[in-house]
């Protein structure tokens, strides 16, 4: 059975300047409503952003449907108590669908958390690393990084691998990793969104395994069981910014350090179901409508189907091109979600992505440290998109070469 996870629109002309759908909110018009609907239509162009990033137009629109009252409530999601029946039934069925969907098991907690994984970087040690212990990280990227060097502000940290010798283009091998005997535990960042490298399969260690999976968090089926901790920002490929998730099993908390900040002791969090001070309401009740979403296209089984069609439309156009696209990542670790590439000289992709955004593909100018062009395709990236990159890569070729 098929599984299309958008549905079918109008594809851009490859040839008008600027190519955007057009879309609009999906209450009912009538006589009286007409004009307010029809300044509710809006241009949506193809959204290639790393993050914040694309979201469903049909979360977007059920959102817009439901934000002055929803379901009829007479408060917007927004405006409501985060301890009233309203908001505690939202995080409940946000909750319940993204176990469903991850396939979760009972021992462990759903946090919806603040600060981004980047303050999880500091949360982690200050949880589940005693004063004085060792922790490995193997890092393969920016993220990875800065990951290590928070935890280093706490903890001995031992970087296991690193495939920073290489620019960050593979990742080592398990068996050359250089684990610490009785470590608290193993990082890793699972998807790294500036390098575009990824973990293919999950790797084995003695003891505890936590990954940063912010920008491949449910862009496939992952074994949760064998993970300590899984975290990561909603902003790439869950929902908006602001919330963060965390997935941790039970026998791991409890165990902070006297020293480690209230707001960043997940056991406070578990024991409060996550509502122990205001959290991020509409962003959880976006990131609900995600959730709800995806189980009703298949699972993430059909999502990661999508998505490696989707990324191999754009990993062939770059293969087809003999040398004029170039991606730095090895093959076997390349991302299904950020798709970094090259071209010969720094005017080529200006020019490139200048044609990109008048198609309406934008946000493709890659990131700050690295150059050249980011095309990241998370869930939200509907077929058309990709087919409209490609051709243009295809065509942008064929006039340059």
């Amino acid at each position: 059975m098929a599984f299309s996870l958008t549905a079918a629109r109008p594809r851009p002309s490859l040839r008008a300047a600027p190519a955007r759908r057009r879309a609009s909110a999906r209450t009912p018009v009538t006589a009286s409503s007409h004009a307010a609907h029809a300044a509710t239509a809006v241009s949506r162009a193809f959204n290639f952003a790393a993050g914040p990033a694309i979201l469903p137009l049909d979360v977007l629109e059920q959102a817009q449907k439901d934000l002055v009252s929803w379901q009829g409530c007479g408060m917007s999601v927004m405006e409501m108590s985060h301890r009233g029946a309203e908001f505690e039934g939202i995080i409940a069925k946000a909750e319940k669908d993204l176990r469903a969907l991850m396939k979760i098991p009972d021992n462990y907690k759903v946090l919806f958390v603040q600060g981004g994984a980047s303050t999880q970087f500091a949360a982690l040690p200050l949880n589940f690393a005693p004063e004085g212990a060792t922790v490995d990280y193997v890092v393969t990227g920016a993220w990875g990084v800065k990951a290590a060097e928070e935890a280093a502000k706490y903890n001995t940290v031992n970087i296991a691998a690193t495939s920073k010798p290489n620019k960050f283009t593979d990742i080592p091998a398990q068996s050359t990793w250089q684990l610490t005997k009785g470590a608290a535990y193993t990082h890793i960042c699972a998807n790294e969104t500036i390098g575009g490298v990824e973990f293919k399969s999950d790797p084995v260690v003695d003891g505890v395994l936590i990954a940063d999976m912010s920008s491949n968090f449910i862009s496939k089926p992952v074994d949760v069981s064998k993970y300590g901790v899984i975290y990561g920002g909603a902003q790439k490929n869950i929902g908006p910014s602001g919330v963060t998730i965390v997935i941790v099993r039970e026998d791991l908390l409890g165990k902070a350090r006297a020293i480690t900040p209230t707001m960043l002791d997940y056991k406070i969090h578990a024991d409060n179901t996550s509502l122990y001070n205001t959290p991020p309401c509409f962003s959880i009740y976006i990131c609900g409508l995600v959730f709800e979403r995806l189980l009703k296209l298949g699972g993430l089984e059909a999502v990661e189907k999508n998505n490696i069609a989707k990324a191999n439309k754009i990993y062939d156009a770059i293969e087809a091109s003999a040398g004029f696209y170039k991606c730095p990542v090895a093959a076997n670790v390349r991302s299904l979600m950020n798709i970094p590439f090259t071209m010969a000289t720094p005017e080529l992709e200006k020019a490139f992505l200048k044609q990109a955004d008048a198609r309406g593909l934008i946000q493709l100018k890659g990131h700050r440290s690295v150059g050249g062009i980011r095309a990241s395709v998370y869930n939200a990236m509907p077929m058309e998109g990709v087919d409209a990159l490609a051709a243009l890569m295809k065509e942008f070729h064929a006039a340059n070469q």
